[in-house]
């Protein structure tokens, strides 16, 4: 599978308000996320997501929103500060080989993978970076649209994150979504 990154302008269609009919950002986050919760959120775009995570994690969480593309994270901060949510909302722009998530070591409590994994170089690379991130027993939700990936892609995406250290717990309903929620296992004591 070829790893084209979604460009920057689709990113308008994405974050706008039809996608909503189809998928209400609460009703696909809220189960997972609460007050005061650090949340990491690999490939937000404009922000179909972001702004209700940070809604959700409040005003004692925050957002790590890491992108690769300059113009879409222009468009998050732009949207983040009419909402009133910008100072919730941590964003970072990172290259395509690494996340530079050191400073959050086993800090993290949730993931949401949306619709990006299948566009990362190396989903191997990219979980054992989340994996590092996350404290034990965090969650990490993994989604990618059915008509864009196919049941076997999405399953040896899953594979990459259980061998990084998550387990699987459901698979919950997302509607036009291969979806999976994982949880981070405690590391091995040596």
């Amino acid at each position: 599978m070829s790893h084209r990154v979604c460009p920057w302008w689709l990113g308008y269609l994405l974050a706008g308000p039809l996608r909503r009919l189809l998928q209400d950002p609460r009703k696909v986050l809220g189960p997972y996320v609460r007050e005061g919760m650090t949340v990491l959120e690999p490939g937000p775009g404009m922000g179909f997501f972001t702004l209700e995570l940070a809604r959700l994690a409040g005003h004692t969480g925050r957002v790590v929103a890491v992108d690769i593309q300059p113009r879409m994270l222009a468009s998050l901060r732009r949207r983040s500060a009419r909402a009133g949510l910008l100072n919730r909302i941590d964003i970072r722009l990172v290259s395509s080989d690494t996340m530079g998530l050191a400073d959050l070591a086993g800090s993290v409590d949730f993931t949401p993978a949306l619709a990006v994994v299948h566009e990362l170089p190396s989903a191997e690379r990219f979980f054992a970076e989340v994996a590092k991130a996350s404290k034990p027993g965090a969650g990490l939700l993994i989604a990618e649209p059915v008509g864009h990936i196919k049941q076997g892609h999405f399953e040896s995406e899953l594979q990459a994150a259980i061998r990084a250290g998550s387990a699987l717990e459901a698979r919950p309903s997302i509607r036009r979504c291969h979806a999976a929620l994982l949880t981070r296992c405690m590391p091995a004591e040596h």
